[in-house]
């Protein structure tokens, strides 16, 4: 018996008892390829000793002060650091415990900036359907998935969305892949005029949206077309790389592959690689100036924001990253990756799309090809998945209402960085041996 609410009450999980490199294990001595970095954050794997040395350096020294107080060491030179390779604007970095905090506080600076700036009628967010932006209440809001807001519609700040950039299945046969960018754009800038231009704080996106859709990057030149959009309107963009950020996809943020800089952007999972609870707002050099010259603060806290000891996890991971040059290594053996799941499941009847950025790689299941006809939800083939790879030794990140919420199938990969050759020979083996067996379970 287990006293713990887990995410699924009749569910028997394993117990993890050990981990290293790219392995857990379980009580029972059975090894699973982590696949999927968790939810894409075990960026450098786990056990790493340089990451592990660093926490216990900053437990000897200093373990926790609260930020009402103190500042340290620890949180400074993160902060400068992560400015230091920041996007082009961005000027400060306000810490906390995760991506949903991140979110939270990213939309309590964007409406304080306004209210600073003499424009308090400023009070509405624009998002995307089908994006993820985190579960408590405010992140839930924008973010566009119909089966996490449901129940808790009641609750939820009034938001609006506007379609998101899924090529798959959005693009028309009739336009090409930058007149749907543009069709995209138009519908964003035709939301902002409905509302009323000095109406709107700011566009919220992901990147490359992550779990609801599984790795689904924009097409060229959407991004800046966007940028465009909110500059003209002076409304704020707010980039979501939280689960796409941190050398994912292969470059330190997701957004440099875009040609543009948002004016606040989240980042979380990659930042500390899941050695210790962290996320972080990088905050736009004008959004600063606007608070500065007025009220002085920023009226928002938690009471683990800036810890020392996560601080201290989060910049070894990051000099390890650049030291070990992995983002380099995240670019090969993405491509590999990519490569080697085209072979394999690229005519696979029950494959429907391929997609990602390097370590950052998607499949979404159809019931039929040639229709991209998703399968019947009844029948749960995302957690079957999950299972049948559990089985094989081998951790995935399946999902379902990949389509709208309810409907549609996904598998989401993310590998740690240090991945190599023959590790995705395994995961591509282990995992087309899992989806055979569930798709074959379905069949029956």
């Amino acid at each position: 018996m287990t006293h713990i609410l887990h995410r699924q009450i009749r569910q028997d999980y394993p117990r993890a008892a050990t981990a290293r490199g790219l392995y857990i294990h379980d009580k029972d001595g059975k090894a699973y390829l982590d696949a999927s970095g968790g939810a894409a954050v075990s960026c450098l794997g786990h056990g790493h000793p340089d990451v592990v040395a660093a926490m216990h350096a900053q437990i000897d020294t200093l373990a926790y002060a609260h930020t009402s107080f103190f500042t340290t060491d620890a949180a400074e030179e993160l902060a400068d650091d992560l400015i230091a390779h920041a996007p082009a604007g961005m000027s400060h970095v306000y810490l906390v415990s995760g991506g949903s905090e991140a979110i939270e506080a990213s939309l309590k600076l964007a409406r304080q900036y306004f209210v600073e700036k003499g424009q308090p009628q400023r009070r509405h967010f624009i998002a995307r359907r089908q994006s993820y932006h985190g579960n408590t209440l405010g992140a839930l809001a924008v973010g566009g998935n119909e089966w996490r807001r449901k129940q808790f519609q009641p609750l939820l700040i009034e938001t609006h969305h506007v379609s998101p950039c899924y090529e798959y299945r959005g693009r028309r046969d009739d336009e090409t892949a930058e007149q749907y960018g543009q069709r995209l754009a138009d519908e964003l800038d035709a939301q902002i005029r409905t509302l009323g231009p000095d109406t709107v704080i700011a566009f919220v996106a992901e990147t490359v949206v992550g779990a609801t859709s599984g790795a689904v990057p924009p097409v060229p030149g959407y991004f800046r077309k966007v940028r465009e959009v909110c500059d003209r309107h002076g409304v704020l963009l707010i980039l979501d790389e939280v689960m796409s950020g941190m050398g994912r996809t292969g470059t330190l943020h997701a957004c440099q592959q875009e040609g543009i800089a948002p004016d606040l952007m989240t980042i979380a999972k990659g930042l500390g690689g899941g050695y210790a609870a962290i996320g972080a707002v990088l905050v736009g050099g004008k959004i600063m100036d606007a608070i500065s010259a007025g009220s002085g603060l920023f009226q928002h806290g938690h009471t683990y924001i800036g810890h020392p000891v996560s601080c201290a996890a989060a910049l070894a991971v990051q000099r390890v990253i650049r030291r070990d040059k992995l983002l380099d290594n995240v670019v090969r053996q993405g491509d590999l990756l990519q490569r080697r799941l085209r072979e394999r499941f690229g005519n696979h009847h029950h494959v429907g799309d391929i997609r990602g950025r390097g370590l950052f790689q998607g499949i979404e299941l159809v019931e039929d090809r040639g229709e991209k006809k998703p399968f019947d939800p009844a029948v749960k083939l995302n957690a079957r998945i999950k299972a049948e790879a559990m089985a094989r030794g081998l951790l995935v990140y399946p999902m379902g209402g990949t389509i709208d919420g309810a409907r549609g199938d996904h598998v989401l990969l993310a590998p740690p960085f240090i991945v190599q050759p023959q590790d995705i020979e395994t995961i591509v083996e282990r995992l087309g041996g899992a989806i055979d067996a569930a798709i074959a379970g379905v069949r029956g």
